[in-house]
């Protein structure tokens, strides 16, 4: 099969997937605050000792955890305006689609983290008079943080590429714009491409960036 590859047309719309570049950036901005944000609130949930805050928290990490990001998105769009009678625009749909089943794996990280604390650190806290929220607070979290900050920025990576989903309802990002430009031109082999160009140019600096910080956190251990 012989195809001739059309990348003059892609530079020629250049500043239609710089249009979509911007939606990714603002979409990823606020996902992955939201979901990194809120899955500290669930994750801490989930490590409770109260079972009226650890049972809710585990059934929200069940439900978004475990059905797909794109189905929850096209829900929010379609469904969540039929039951509540709310409309929900393209951004928002994808706003909560992604940021929910970012903040329940995000959860499960952070409860990792957390349970990775050796059980002398509670008995310190515990022997210096701190409270259990005092010992989770000051003592604990700091170092879950620190141990999984890695993860926490591999997960951050994922949100940026999980943002081509919003394109399902016709939100303004990078992959809905090359659908554009292979619409009009015939040539979504060449779109696509320049996605996946874009997405790398992008996200390597940030990758490189994790792992140098993943050393310096070696170094000062």
């Amino acid at each position: 099969m012989q195809h001739t590859w059309d990348f003059a047309t892609i530079f020629q719309n250049w500043e239609v997937l710089w249009v979509g570049l911007k939606g990714t950036v603002v979409m990823f901005l606020v996902t992955v605050v939201l979901g990194l944000s809120g899955g500290l609130v669930v994750g801490m949930g989930r490590y409770a000792q109260n079972s009226a805050l650890r049972w809710p928290a585990t059934a929200f990490v069940e439900i978004f955890r475990n059905t797909p990001v794109l189905v929850q998105i096209i829900w929010f769009y379609y469904a969540f305006p039929i039951l509540t009678g709310i409309e929900v625009n393209p951004f928002l749909a994808a706003v909560l689609g992604i940021s929910l089943n970012t903040m329940a794996f995000s959860a499960e990280i952070y409860r990792a983290g957390i349970q990775s604390i050796e059980p002398g650190q509670w008995e310190a806290g515990k022997a210096i008079g701190m409270t259990y929220g005092q010992t989770l607070r000051r003592i604990i979290m700091p170092v879950a943080i620190k141990r999984i900050l890695p993860a926490l920025t591999n997960r951050g990576i994922e949100v940026f590429k999980m943002s081509t989903l919003a394109s399902v309802v016709a939100y303004v990002e990078t992959l809905n714009q090359a659908k554009l430009i292979a619409d009009l031109n015939f040539n979504p082999i060449e779109s696509y491409t320049a996605v996946a160009l874009i997405f790398f140019v992008v996200l390597y600096p940030v990758v490189q960036a994790t792992y140098a910080l993943e050393r310096t956190l070696r170094k000062s251990d």
